[in-house]
């Protein structure tokens, strides 16, 4: 079984054992193992069949574990014009979490 979720304005499509990195899903901090579930799924399927939400499955959820918090890779904004001396440098590193997903819970029918 898998499922399509919809997390920090991105679409994962997660299955059973998988191992995510997501961007971070609340201001504090979260400790390994914490539970996570996540309420936004926008399809579910298993093999043979397929239910898409409009825009979300109704009664559809994915529980998770908090494997660990990490960042991403730094990212460098460059600005310069030419011939004014101007040059601006900025970076920014995502917070992210690696889940592992545990269960999918799909409505039945």
């Amino acid at each position: 079984m898998y499922a399509v979720i919809r997390t920090g304005g991105k679409q994962v499509r997660v299955a059973e054992g998988d191992v995510v990195r997501i961007e971070r899903v609340s201001k504090e901090v979260l400790s390994k193992g914490d539970e996570l579930e996540l309420q936004e799924v926008l399809a579910v399927g298993d093999g043979d069949t397929l239910r898409l939400g409009a825009p979300v499955v109704a009664g559809a959820s994915v529980k998770g574990v908090v494997v660990r918090e990490t960042r991403g890779p730094k990212l460098l904004v460059y600005k310069k014009k030419k011939r004014k001396g101007f040059q601006r440098s900025h970076g920014h590193r995502q917070d992210l979490v690696e889940v592992r997903i545990q269960s999918i819970l799909a409505p039945a029918g």
